[in-house]
């Protein structure tokens, strides 16, 4: 292949650098563009409203209305990300146990049902990591704030001790210990099928 007699030395360091700043810009964006961004997570750490039974009637009877969300007194009842069905996420905002349960009074369907009081409300029940307490050393934030004198504190131990009879999950004790500690000690699990229902 015959070469060009007029594109010399010059020409092709030219070229060369034209060619090197131009893989340079390319590098350049590469490194500058932002990373992809994940998808955040979606919770599985949400409460059931007041009410809830057995979750396959639950979301058999719900409709996702979004009635019991819109009387929530405090803003506690949510909208699942995923299915749009009530939650509550007990971190945020926790259930205040209204006296007359204006959530379930709003549901339509049957979703939700009538509970005799506070005692018979089951969304879940407190479980305290002791590593990560500072009972012992001093806070009793959450115990003075239970609605249902549910925590206590072992003197003997100096631990924080649940009991499982009062607990009816309304997350309070996890509001309140994320709001006074570094680390959250006590977390609502869920329990599902176990409120005892107005006949």
């Amino acid at each position: 292949m015959a070469t060009d007699p007029s594109y010399g030395r010059r020409d092709f360091f030219k070229d060369s650098v034209l060619s090197v700043a131009k893989a340079a810009r390319e590098f350049s964006r590469e490194v500058d563009a932002p990373p992809p961004q994940k998808p955040a997570a979606v919770r599985t750490d949400w409460l059931r409203p007041p009410g809830s039974g057995e979750e396959a009637v639950f979301l058999e009877r719900c409709t996702q209305c979004g009635d019991c969300i819109k009387t929530c007194p405090p803003g506690a009842i949510v909208a699942h990300e995923g299915d749009a069905t009530p939650v509550i996420f007990a971190d945020r905002a926790p259930c205040l146990l209204c006296e007359d349960f204006p959530c379930i009074t709003a549901c339509q369907t049957g979703a939700l049902l009538p509970v005799g009081g506070i005692y018979d409300v089951r969304m879940g029940s407190a479980v305290v990591s002791h590593l990560l307490c500072t009972a012992g050393h001093g806070c009793h934030a959450c115990v003075s704030k239970c609605p249902t004198q549910a925590l206590t504190m072992d003197f003997q131990t100096m631990q924080l001790a649940v009991v499982s009879e009062s607990c009816v999950g309304c997350g309070m004790c996890e509001m309140i210990c994320t709001t006074v500690n570094d680390r959250v000690a006590i977390r609502i699990v869920r329990q599902v099928g176990t409120q005892r229902h107005d006949q």
